[in-house]
């Protein structure tokens, strides 16, 4: 942290010495000059005069910076700089580091040719540095004449062989001093040597902005929460650390976020042990032991609690739970979330957030839901902010406005080729009047009716009925998501699909529309890369098809009396770029049928599946049979005729 306000060294290194005099026990066994110094209540040393300061500075050759000749007027010297260093040079012992301790050589060997400036002068802070610590453990301070700003401020670097880190950067001397005054605090308010209890006006001052704090949270001022938090965490502050964490974890941040020790206390144990399992999971440790680690202290009930939710977290069973009405919004809104419905499902949270209540003093949001399967999708950086700007638990506050929606409310999103992750190719299915969970008995046979645990889209792509990779032209059967498409629309998707054979295609439409409704079938790969580009639709009514078309190797075969919205010849003109037919395409049917896919669920979430009827007919004999990868083109020779196939001749 960079401060722009200059440091008023004496009642900063007083109020510092006295701190660190208090926190000793009286008849402690240390150092005879410690001993004197906590009498003295001052861990410096008498003021430097301003020649003593310019025979350093023509000893060394430069001039010193500012905050180090402003420390030096005051202190020359310092002894208990934080944790590890036991003493810092004043004008005697301040020297020319000049690579004495062979690490120039050893960071310079690091760097590569992709090495940025930054870490290039790193490696060259051995070599020109000013050694500051004279006493250490293990720990080196440099200042850096190479590294200077527009008010004279050298940074300094530190770096600890233990730590097993870069160096660390201080904008000038001042800031490091702050900061080893913050890790004295840490230590001393963590300590566990049984000496006298760490506390002064300072710790009371944070204390007291920590509560203030925790209410501005609750009241939906989070932002301002935010920084108070980090500033008492820095101290090493009790609850800052663990408040702190709730926000960061709901704006997306999950690096060292563990809640300080929080989720061993059975009253918050049940939202915060969902949080902690589920990343465990996502970094794949291999010992469940490590998730303890955070739980020190915890009773016999909460650590058993932890391994039943971390078994439930793994295989997908976790369901998040919560009292009141915000529980039984909960219930609705997985329900909205298990069918696609993604926005609605996070207007349902947002709308029962102010009935909210926590589950102690110190919980200001509701966190387990992030980690179950169904609900945690919802989460982005911006609701994390809604969500974190709604008045909560019994605090009055001024209402945030709502997020953007994540979905378009469109197809059209599906030929937006500059969205990470948007599939290349894809097939739909859109059914009028029928529920997600009974298109299975439209499309599928057998065991494919029933529909399978909501799973991502990635999961779905490894799913075991697919089998390990391939995809049997012969039995064009697709693992389909499902989800609700509009009013009265229900829907069933996969993306990614390689390779269409018009010859032996079968649209599932007549089969999908039953009597009084309708179905759309759509397939797209225009833009797949996969052999020639092609598109096709059909529409189908009371189980009969009324229309096709299909534009494929370059010409439009089509069948019935396509609507004028959707005549293909208004996409697929002579000389034009196929590519762009694609999304006036699917805007024109969005706008035909009022229909859409939820791209947020099918991209980020979690949707039941099902494995559908073939879409492609048997080969007849002397036709192409065979089975290539999904995210390949066939080459020709591995494509083999019916009648070989029969003769043992391919390997599907």
């Amino acid at each position: 942290m960079t401060h722009t306000t200059p440091l008023d060294w004496r009642p900063f290194l007083l109020g510092w010495s006295g701190e660190w005099s208090d926190s000793l026990a009286d008849g402690g066994t240390r150092r005879e000059e410690d001993e004197t110094a906590r009498r003295a209540r001052w861990l410096g040393f008498p003021s430097a005069s301003e020649e003593r300061i310019v025979a350093m500075e023509e000893r060394l050759g430069r001039r010193m910076p500012p905050s180090y000749r402003e420390f030096l007027e005051v202190s020359d010297g310092w002894r208990n700089a934080g944790g590890f260093i036991g003493l810092l040079a004043g004008t005697a012992d301040a020297r020319w580091h000049d690579n004495e301790s062979a690490l120039a050589d050893i960071f310079e060997e690091r760097l590569d040719d992709d090495a940025t400036d930054a870490e290039r002068r790193g490696a060259g802070i051995w070599r020109r540095g000013l050694q500051l610590d004279v006493e250490s453990d293990m720990t080196h301070v440099l200042l850096d004449p190479g590294d200077v700003d527009d008010d004279g401020e050298w940074a300094v670097y530190t770096w600890a062989s233990w730590r097993a880190a870069p160096p660390e950067r201080y904008a000038n001397f001042a800031d490091f001093m702050r900061d080893m005054h913050r890790e004295f605090h840490c230590l001393r308010a963590g300590r566990t040597d049984g000496g006298p209890e760490f506390a002064n006006d300072l710790t009371r001052e944070l204390d007291t902005r920590v509560e203030r704090a925790r209410l501005e949270a609750l009241r939906g001022d989070w932002e301002r929460a935010g920084h108070v938090l980090d500033e008492a965490k820095g101290y090493g502050r009790p609850r800052a650390a663990a408040l702190g964490d709730q926000m960061r974890r709901l704006l997306g941040r999950t690096y060292m976020v563990y809640f300080d020790g929080m989720a061993a206390d059975p009253r918050y144990a049940p939202e915060l042990l969902p949080v902690l399992a589920a990343e465990h999971v996502v970094r794949g440790h291999r010992d469940d032991s490590a998730l303890l680690f955070h739980l020190r202290g915890a009773g016999r009930e909460v650590v058993s609690l932890a391994f039943a939710t971390l078994e439930r977290v793994r295989n997908g069973t976790y369901r998040y739970t919560a009292a009141g009405p915000f529980g039984e919004a909960v219930e609705r809104a997985r329900e909205s979330a298990r069918w696609g419905d993604t926005d609605g499902a996070w207007r349902i949270l947002t709308d029962a957030l102010p009935a909210w209540q926590p589950s102690g003093p110190d919980h200001l949001a509701p966190l387990g839901w992030v980690a179950d399967p169904l609900l945690g999708p919802l989460l982005t950086p911006e609701r994390g902010c809604e969500l974190l700007s709604t008045p909560r638990g019994g605090q009055a506050g001024e209402a945030p406005g709502r997020s953007a929606d994540r979905d378009p409310g469109d197809l059209a999103w599906l030929a937006d080729p500059d969205t990470p992750g948007i599939p290349t190719s894809y097939r739909f299915v859109l059914v009028e009047g029928v529920a997600p969970a009974d298109l299975p008995g439209r499309l599928a046979d057998g065991d494919g009716t029933v529909l399978n645990r909501p799973m991502t889209r990635d999961e779905a792509r490894g799913f075991a009925s697919r089998g390990p990779g391939a995809v049997p032209y012969v039995d064009d059967t697709a693992l389909a998501a499902v989800g609700r498409a509009g009013p009265c629309w229900s829907f069933a998707f996969e993306d990614d699909v390689a390779y269409f054979d018009l010859r032996r295609f079968v649209s599932p439409a007549a089969a999908a529309a039953g009597e009084g409704t309708r179905a759309v079938v759509g397939w797209g790969g225009l833009r797949s890369g996969h052999g020639r580009p092609f598109f096709h639709l059909s529409v189908a009514q009371d189980g009969v098809e009324q229309y096709a078309f299909t534009y494929a190797d370059g010409e439009l075969h089509r069948t019935g009396r396509t609507p004028p919205a959707l005549d293909p010849d208004r996409f697929f003109g002579e000389g034009e770029e196929v590519t762009a037919a694609e999304r006036p395409l699917l805007e024109a049917v969005s706008g035909e049928f009022g229909v859409h896919l939820p791209r947020h669920a099918i991209m980020n979430g979690r949707l039941h599946t099902f494995t559908t009827r073939p879409w492609a007919r048997p080969p007849g004999n002397g036709e192409p049979f065979g089975a290539v990868p999904a995210d390949t083109v066939p080459p020709a020779d591995t494509i083999a005729t019916r009648d070989e196939f029969v003769a043992g001749r391919a390997t599907p």
